[in-house]
């Protein structure tokens, strides 16, 4: 498989193509990544369009049994998408999810906004238009708790924009958010990673950086 990006910087690139910047700029959308590495993405988006970006921290809800297998999601506004095929195939209790979504928040999300965000909590996002941004999906529950999170909040529009998105969940979102601009939609989709040549980690010293200069 040919990667369709270099690296980030590069799909954030081909991803500008699809925005619109102008747009963007003037009615001062909020960018907010969904990810470490959708946080690149989307500093680099915010700049060329001269807005904030900001990162939203959420934590993955795992089967009892499988800890490759991915339940749902839990936001740090305490916002829970279920991914409900798997959760009615494995007969998971939601008295679960709803358990694990609290000891996840309670354990890891408020950490990473201390350390990242230094205690501040969420933006209020009402009347604001909101750009939810990630570097690839496979079953989209990290955009989905974001774009929860945005209506939750009264958001006066939701955007998606992913570099590379499996075709069905494509078209979910085009179900539900104002507008999704999408680079590649892809039928067999594969591991994020497989798309891109550089797919390092993003370390915490470079979320730090990017979290602080918007501050």
């Amino acid at each position: 498989m040919n990667p369709y990006f270099l690296n980030r910087d590069d799909a954030a690139a081909k991803l500008i193509d699809t925005l619109p910047i102008e747009r963007i700029r003037a009615e001062k959308w909020k960018v907010i990544a969904v990810s470490s590495g959708g946080l690149k993405i989307a500093s680099v988006v915010a700049a060329r369009a001269g807005v904030c970006v900001d990162m939203l921290f959420s934590e993955a809800i795992y089967a009892p049994s499988n800890q490759d297998c991915e339940l749902g999601r839990v936001s740090e506004t305490e916002e829970i998408v279920v991914h409900e095929e798997l959760v009615d195939a494995f007969d998971i209790q939601y008295d679960y999810i709803y358990g694990e979504a609290h000891r996840k928040h309670e354990e890891k999300i408020l950490a990473s906004i201390y350390q990242f965000r230094k205690g501040m909590q969420f933006p209020n996002l009402k009347d604001e238009h909101i750009l939810l941004v990630d570097e690839g999906c496979e079953t989209g529950l990290k955009l989905m708790a974001g774009i929860k999170t945005a209506m939750s909040m009264d958001a006066k529009a939701v955007f998606v924009a992913i570099p590379v998105a499996p075709k069905s969940v494509a078209a979910a979102f085009n179900q539900i958010v104002d507008e999704a601009y999408i680079v590649h939609e892809v039928n067999a989709y594969v591991k994020t990673y497989c798309y891109y040549n550089d797919f390092d980690a993003v370390s915490d010293s470079a979320i730090e950086e990017i979290v602080e200069i918007q501050g």
